[in-house]
């Protein structure tokens, strides 16, 4: 006699009890009757694994074991049967634009590559062992040459190992480098003068950048009422704070050209803004920009106007299903958590028969 557990109802844990066939045959052995109504766990059936699933969609897996009385590994391992019946009714996709990034998984600079759709703007691969080249020929391995040749514009930051892997599996792509990432190095930069600004004033000049980081780093918009004013005054104390600022706050017009030669003059202009104004941290960033110019320069092509803010907030997002599981052991359940976060929930009638996702 086999026992499977079912939905509760009114209150009361539901438990199944049903005789199962065995069948011993000489060719192959020992083989079990199959049920379609149980789940790839015999111990629970197929309706009750995929109501565990939807509840780990929302809650935790220690408010899920708690909520349903079960032990923890087997609400992931329930889990793992919903997200793989998921992954196999949405396989990895055919794309023209992907983003490239990597996440820390924890302490100690391990990391792991996030690979998206741009167009679906989805995650589509999380693997590797770290940042290395070898860890995204990975995804293109299991990519497949045929839609690698479909890649068009692939962005990413300016992590030279990312950018070699790319060419060598698809020439063909555009190297796109992501805003965010070199607008942080410029938001550095600026945090840099500030610093230095705060180390050379004297006195009660000091009392105007002490304290200042936030104000100065955020977009005016962000900023509330008292902020702008805080923002104001310290401009007005502060002379090379004030050009450091203006100069950050126009570079982020080099994204709205649409043809290189207009982003190069623009370019061009903002650089020779800094003679005279020693602003090292921000020579520093135009030297990096100027090496980087090509990855730069793509993104003003029509074609390659694709959406960089998407690569960022699926960073967020990670970072955030991370913090809700205080940290996955798990690794193949971290990736499947983060690949079927942006996946549509299973209908009610669904049938979970798969284990593994392809």
């Amino acid at each position: 006699m086999s026992r499977a557990r079912d939905l509760s109802a009114g209150g009361f844990r539901i438990e199944l009890e049903f005789e199962r066939v065995r069948v011993s045959c000489a060719d192959c052995g020992v083989r079990m009757e199959h049920l379609d109504w149980l789940a790839r766990n015999p111990r629970y059936t197929a309706r009750y694994a995929l109501h565990v699933g939807a509840l780990a969609r929302k809650m935790t897996v220690k408010d899920v074991a708690q909520s349903e009385r079960l032990h923890h590994t087997t609400v992931k391992d329930l889990d793992k049967l919903y997200m793989a019946e998921q992954l196999r009714r949405h396989p990895m996709p055919a794309t023209t634009a992907i983003g490239v990034d990597e996440i820390a998984i924890r302490k100690g600079h391990e990391y792991r590559v996030v690979v998206s759709d741009l167009v679906r703007q989805r995650p589509i691969w999380f693997g590797g062992a770290g940042r290395k080249q070898a860890d995204l020929d990975q995804f293109f391995a299991a990519y497949g040459e045929r839609r690698c040749a479909g890649i068009k514009v692939a962005v990413m930051d300016m992590w030279k190992p990312f950018r070699k892997s790319t060419l060598a599996h698809a020439p063909q792509a555009e190297i796109v480098f992501d805003k965010f990432h070199i607008l942080r190095h410029l938001n550095e930069a600026l945090d840099e003068v500030r610093r230095s600004e705060y180390a050379r004033a004297q006195g009660d000049k000091r009392r105007f950048i002490k304290g200042s980081r936030y104000t100065l780093l955020s977009h005016r918009d962000n900023l509330t009422l008292d902020g702008r004013q805080a923002l104001r005054t310290l401009l007005a104390a502060n002379k090379r704070l004030n050009t450091a600022y203006l100069l950050k706050e126009s570079f982020g017009q080099l994204w709205g050209y649409e043809r290189e030669g207009w982003a190069r003059r623009f370019f061009e202009n903002w650089k020779s803004s800094l003679r005279w104004q020693r602003l090292a941290p921000f020579e520093k960033f135009a030297a990096m920009i100027e090496r980087h110019w090509d990855g730069i320069a793509s993104y003003c092509k029509p074609e390659n106007k694709v959406s960089l803010g998407c690569v960022e907030g699926l960073n967020n997002t990670i970072r955030v299903i991370q913090r809700k599981a205080y940290g996955f052991r798990d690794e193949q359940y971290l990736a499947m958590k983060i690949i079927t976060h942006f996946l549509p929930a299973l209908p009610d009638h669904a049938k979970i028969t798969h284990t593994f996702p392809r």
